[in-house]
């Protein structure tokens, strides 16, 4: 990759081995190591990181997959044969290669160095389909092979001619010029005690990024001025799932959670209100505990629209602050809804997407159970869907089939997408899921940013880069990396005003910006220093833990609420060093 170029970082905590080592970082190590994809029913229980009966512990995860090492086979002489013979039993040992996906003998499967090895008895893991694997899958070379973009629609309908005068009219025709933000610019390492779980940009303040992980912490973080932070602690319980800005209050912010609450906080004092409990006699066990995940606003009405793990639609009065009406029913009833998203050109019209394998269009006006405008077939869980950000014309879909789906006109044929592109990110556990977002800026609605799970080999190096396509073509435009960042990306969000990326990886946040032509030709001639930067965070307990670490992996069983406390940080730079490509 030649060398790298200059970055900063903010250091919460110095990494230790053994017993210190980042829960995190060792889920995201088991995740890229393990290509074998869960069930659907496992998908529904894990692939949104916070079901009522919790994940799976690092040990036992690691106990369910073997270790790829040469198994040992013991066979033991039976004791009344040992007895009558009058001596010891004995052991007999022999070593016999076993594959740790099919457990068959013959062949290898997993990593070899920075490269990931299929088992040949399974379909590829990245186009799902049987007769190669993924090193040679055609998918992994050209990602739009197999991609045919859709042909025209000419229905000639009322809804055209809408349209065609109410919302193109306000779309660019000219395609504005996209600069990949591909050269990291900064860094806040393990600014979380836990993974984080999503990030939003503010929508007045350009330099001001807000960030959630699974503990339920709500962080905000100027990456102007490195060296400072605020950190809300437990605005939530438990994961903090979605956050949305108040429109007519940019100081105020919405945020759901897995703890089946949607609060209001005041980002400037920290105090926040309740606006929904959806358990207000507390943990009652995982089959009635209700979790949030989508949530969307539309300021056009004054409404939050929250969506639980049940499958149910709940609207609420945000000046009032109570609830409207009764629960509807918009997925299959116990399933969960993974996200909401209104229509930015027709905010009447709500995209729900949920683990039933459903993504689902509706009219808020008229909203009856199990009587959508749409319904759009997938083949796994549907972890996201979004409506194009300018026009609302387009639909987009992540999904755990490895596919990320486009639909070009939400009034046409909707039986089947208007274009499929494989992609990794189907994955198995202890990740936040990943979800294809829009970019803000781009007046064609055509490019998306998304992570991706099988690592690449890059100078002997396994990244996880961050995919920039192009939907209209399903070409890859970009693959963005750096080979400080090891672990897997899954959350990225584009600036809505500036050509800026930030993603979340593990407990760190890192900000991307465009390399210029400057950077390019002071990177040929040598290498730039990168400015470490260790704070408070790294202090520990007279136990040896961190202080505020947590080993509690539960996500669904809060284990009590704590008065949200305002922490603010400013650290210190201790040294400087170099990394080497």
């Amino acid at each position: 990759m030649g060398p790298t170029t200059r970055a900063r970082f903010v250091h919460n905590r110095r990494r230790r081995p053994g017993p210190y080592a980042s829960d995190d970082e060792e889920d995201q190590q088991e995740a890229s190591s393990s290509s074998s994809s869960s069930d659907d029913e496992e998908e529904e229980e894990d692939a949104g990181e916070g079901e009522g009966s919790g994940e799976a512990d690092d040990d036992d995860e690691a106990a369910a997959e073997p270790s790829g090492k040469d198994e040992v086979e013991e066979e033991e002489e039976s004791p009344v044969a040992a007895v009558r013979s009058g001596r010891k039993a004995s052991i007999t040992i022999s070593l016999k290669k076993v594959c740790k996906v099919c457990k068959r003998s013959g062949h290898e499967a997993g990593f070899k160095g920075a490269v990931y090895i299929d088992c040949p008895r399974k379909p590829c893991f990245l186009c799902k389909m049987p007769g190669h694997t993924t090193l040679n899958c055609p998918h992994r070379v050209a990602m739009e092979h197999g991609v045919i973009p859709a042909s025209r629609r000419n229905t000639n309908t009322s809804l055209d001619y809408v349209f065609q005068s109410q919302v193109k009219g306000k779309i660019s025709m000219v395609k504005p010029q996209f600069l990949i933000p591909n050269q990291l610019e900064c860094g806040n390492i393990k600014f979380h005690e836990r993974r984080v779980t999503c990030l939003e940009f503010h929508p007045t303040k350009n330099n001001v990024l807000l960030s959630g992980d699974k503990k339920g912490l709500l962080g905000i973080w100027d990456y102007i001025k490195l060296h400072e932070k605020t950190t809300y602690d437990s605005v939530h319980s438990c994961i903090l799932n979605s956050m949305k800005f108040d429109t007519g209050n940019d100081g105020l912010l919405y945020t759901a959670s897995s703890d089946g609450t949607i609060c209001s906080t005041d980002l400037e004092t920290g105090i926040g209100s309740s606006l929904l409990n959806l358990n207000p006699n507390g943990w009652t066990g995982p089959r009635t505990w209700r979790m949030i995940y989508g949530i969307d606003f539309n300021a056009e009405k004054g409404l939050l629209l929250v969506a639980d793990n049940f499958g149910f639609l709940y609207l609420l009065d945000r000046r009032l602050k109570t609830r409207i009406g009764h629960p509807i029913l918009i997925h299959k009833k116990g399933s969960k809804v993974t996200s909401l998203h209104c229509n930015p050109a027709q905010p009447e019209i709500l995209l729900s997407s949920g683990n039933d394998h459903y993504a689902r269009i509706w009219d808020t006006r008229k909203l009856e159970p199990n009587s959508p405008f749409a319904s759009l077939a997938h083949g796994r869980v549907v972890n996201s869907g979004y409506f194009s950000p300018q026009s609302g014309n387009k639909i987009l879909t992540t999904c755990q089939d490895n596919r990320i789906r486009v639909w070009d006109y939400i009034f046409g044929n909707l039986e089947s997408p208007s274009r499929e592109i494989v992609h990794s990110h189907d994955f198995n556990r202890h990740l936040t899921p990943f979800k294809a977002e829009w970019d803000p800026k781009d007046y064609s609605e055509t490019v998306v940013v998304i992570g991706r799970y099988i690592s690449e080999n890059y100078n002997g190096i396994a990244l996880h880069p961050i995919d920039f396509i192009d939907t209209s073509t399903g070409k890859l435009l970009a693959e963005v990396m750096d080979p400080d960042i090891t672990t897997i990306s899954p959350v990225n969000k584009l600036h809505p005003r500036d050509d800026i990326l930030a993603s979340g990886s593990s407990r760190s946040i890192f900000i991307w910006k465009p390399k210029t032509e400057a950077d390019a030709t002071e990177e040929r001639n040598r290498e730039r220093a990168k400015e470490f930067v260790y704070g408070s965070g790294s202090q520990k307990k007279s136990n040896g833990k961190h202080e505020n670490s947590s080993d509690d992996d539960s996500d669904g069983s809060p284990d009590g609420k704590k008065k949200p406390k305002k922490t603010r940080f400013t650290h210190t730079v201790k040294g400087k060093g170099k990394s080497k490509a």
